[in-house]
């Protein structure tokens, strides 16, 4: 995280800089993502509870204000939030049905992203092995600096894993029509080709724009070529999100990934400024939304009313 307060500083010495026009689009093309996951993750839920009327509002603002935790909490912290606000909207909705929705929400994600991906691997914008190691910026090179002990920890997690699936495996009759139920709009290639995939479809199309005028608001070359090696960027960095964004591991990882094209310091701008304004536009979207679905921004108020069984007045 050194790293990335360094690069901070450096994004505000290239603050002067920036093109604010072409930034409140970029934001505004973030907004519309949003909008259109919410829109899909809306028809997944519509699918598992057809018996109920679930409304788009209530679950795209469960959705922002999830993305709005994710963006200053690692782990993704911010799908429970989105789990626990959807959930008191839905009559008789159950967690492991909402949990396995998340599940069907990021299908198309991984057939989008593994495209990028490959194409990526075929442009030779990942580095190796051997050149993570090397990246002091890039937070997850200590599993590979450190092999021995990230083997230990591997193990006991695997090993909680398979405690945990032998549990599971008692309750799973019970637990097994829940989950299903979360997958009930694949049962239609049709419905699920229309109200999931094509919105997905058009929230990728509006991430890669987002990032395309963030090159042009930070006065770097913008174009489909340069927003997919960010886009494959900012997917690697939070495979394993140690850090809130995958902040510092995503601007090593961007830095080398356009080396050839730009200078250090003009990239680590660019890749500062431009998660410090998702990060901002995150939370404070993600804040609204929970202002107005819970009324509260307090985690243990809202952990209270789930114990509970009520909604924070």
């Amino acid at each position: 995280m050194h790293a990335f307060f360094h690069a901070v500083s450096v994004f505000w010495a290239h603050l002067s800089a920036v093109r604010w026009a072409p930034l409140g689009i970029a934001l505004g093309l973030h907004a519309l993502k949003l909008g259109l996951r919410g829109v899909a993750w809306r028809n997944i839920l519509a699918a598992a509870y057809p018996e109920e009327r679930v409304k788009r509002l209530p679950v795209l603002g469960a959705y922002v204000a999830g993305v709005g935790v994710n963006a200053i909490a690692p782990a993704r912290a911010g799908d429970l939030v989105k789990l626990y606000l959807v959930k008191r909207r839905i009559p008789g909705g159950a967690y492991p049905t909402l949990a396995s929705s998340l599940v069907v929400e990021t299908l198309f994600d991984f057939v989008a992203a593994g495209a990028i991906f490959l194409w990526a691997l075929q442009q030779g914008v990942i580095p190796s092995r051997e050149v993570i190691r090397r990246l002091p910026d890039v937070d997850w090179s200590w599993p590979l600096q450190h092999t021995t002990a990230a083997l230990v920890i591997g193990a006991i997690l695997l090993a909680l894993a398979i405690v945990g699936a032998v549990y599971a495996r008692r309750r799973i009759e019970s637990l097994r029509a829940q989950l299903g139920r979360g997958f009930a709009v694949l049962a239609s290639r049709r419905a699920y080709l229309r109200y999931v995939v094509s919105y997905q479809a058009l929230s990728w199309a509006a991430r890669l724009a987002t990032i395309y005028f963030f090159l042009e608001a930070f006065r770097l070359t913008p174009s489909l070529h340069n927003a997919l090696v960010v886009q494959t960027v900012d997917s690697v960095s939070t495979l394993m999100p140690i850090t809130p964004g995958g902040a510092g591991t995503k601007q090593g990882l961007t830095a080398y990934a356009l080396r050839d094209e730009f200078s250090v310091s003009s990239v680590v701008s660019f890749s500062v400024g431009m998660n410090l304004a998702l990060v901002v536009a995150n939370v404070v979207l993600g804040a609204i939304a929970m202002l107005l679905m819970a009324r509260t921004l307090r985690w243990r108020k809202l952990a209270d009313a789930e114990r509970a069984g009520t909604t924070p007045a």
